[in-house]
């Protein structure tokens, strides 16, 4: 029989593997066209409509590439619609959200030390503040602001200053970078559902009734085309926050999650400069170093939250479960002669600065909260602790294995 925690780890660890490779297709697709939308050269005799043009080589073949600025006379015969590469990444991503930080929320999600809110709570915060972002965006697009994009990317920028800091006043600071990547994520990928695609239906149907499309469908598509490229490099450095407590485990990880919105701009805008010139402002990198080594400086800010601190706080609902389970004392015995030597406050293993993940394993209450992934990593894998660090006996994994499954038994 199926152990439901090793088989919902494989559901998530699935669904992960989906979301990467859908996320790798549709950046990838997304910064070809940038490129190649950049690198059109005007040439003698192209055809009417024709904006530009590029040769490229890959694969042994040569490929000879026209853009038309608004839409060629005639609907080609065959046309290939790039979308579906953002609808699955944002799908997919959002069926991750779910089970993480939804699921999983007690321990993921919500950080008691910074709000009292329910489950319940978190999750209608978690879900509604994605759609609101986009709400917000969307008009500010559709405002007059639209024809000033300079002015709007600022003030796009403030609000995810905002939302940054809000984050980080509500949930974990790992939960806190994920959704601020998730709610540029959104504005991404509904830039694609509700304003690229049907602009460019209206383009494809005005060809097939034998109109002539206006420019301005394929103005507004370049304004959110141009947004997405300036977001994707913060959106996967965010992604991948989750794995580094230097980015998420700061009491101002919020400005750090700010701040790399501004490298994703300097690193894009050499780029987009030397795809149209052939040669990048050098500027950009020395710009990108100075924000980068601030944020170093900022990840060294340890929490303010201290042992004594965590020790004096009452145990929840969840925690308190796992903590008067039949075993627990053994279990967390085990824990504490073999793990909390990384996993604390303040490591003292090596030059170790901050605990694996962020994951404390010191008091009564820390061990409860993260028993499942106790389970998954220290008792039926020899996932932790490391096998060059500690060696830990069988008896001491048994122990966090029997603990677990007598407290899932007793709920």
């Amino acid at each position: 029989m199926y152990d439901f925690a090793v088989l919902w780890d494989w559901i998530a660890f699935s669904v992960r593997w989906l979301h990467v490779i859908t996320a790798m297709a549709w950046i990838g697709a997304s910064f070809f066209f940038i490129a190649l939308d950049l690198g059109l050269k005007k040439v003698p005799d192209m055809p009417h409509g024709v904006h530009g043009e590029e040769w490229q080589v890959h694969g042994g073949g040569f490929y000879h590439i026209q853009k038309y600025l608004v839409a060629p006379d005639n609907m080609p015969a065959h046309l290939i619609w790039h979308k579906w590469q953002s609808y699955i990444t944002w799908v997919s991503g959002a069926a991750l959200l779910m089970i993480v930080y939804w699921v999983g929320g007690e321990l993921y999600l919500l950080d008691p030390t910074k709000a009292e809110l329910t489950l319940w709570q978190g999750i209608i915060i978690s879900g509604g503040s994605l759609t609101i972002g986009w709400l917000a965006y969307d008009a500010m697009c559709k405002s007059s602001l639209g024809e000033r994009p300079t002015l709007l990317m600022l003030l796009l920028f403030l609000i995810l200053v905002v939302m940054s800091w809000g984050y980080n006043q509500i949930f974990t600071g790992r939960a806190a970078l994920l959704h601020l990547g998730a709610f540029t994520a959104t504005i991404m990928t509904a830039n694609v559902f509700f304003q690229i695609m049907p602009n460019q239906r209206i383009v494809v149907a005005d060809l097939k009734a034998g109109r002539t499309p206006d420019a301005k469908y394929g103005k507004i598509a370049k304004l959110r085309s141009t947004h997405n490229n300036y977001l994707t490099l913060p959106v996967v450095f965010l992604m991948l926050s989750n794995h580094y407590p230097l980015a998420f485990a700061t009491p101002y990880a919020w400005i750090i999650a700010s701040l790399i919105f501004l490298t994703g701009v300097t690193i894009r805008h050499y780029f987009n400069t030397m795809h149209a010139t052939g040669s990048g402002p050098h500027w950009t990198w020395g710009v990108t170093v100075v924000l980068m080594l601030v944020i170093a400086w900022l990840s060294s800010v340890r929490p303010t939250d201290t042992y004594e601190d965590a020790a004096a706080r009452p145990l929840t609902a969840h925690e308190q479960q796992y903590a008067s389970a039949a075993g627990f004392d053994a279990a967390y015995n085990a824990v504490i002669g073999n793990c909390s030597m990384c996993h604390a406050r303040e490591p003292v293993w090596g030059n170790m600065q901050w605990a694996p993940k962020g994951v404390y394993l010191e008091t009564p209450a820390d061990v409860a909260r993260h028993a499942g992934q106790i389970y998954i990593q220290a008792g039926i894998s020899h996932a932790m602790p490391p096998p060059n660090a500690i060696q830990m006996d069988p008896e001491a994994r048994r122990a966090l294995v029997s603990w677990v499954r007598a407290a899932r038994a007793e709920s």
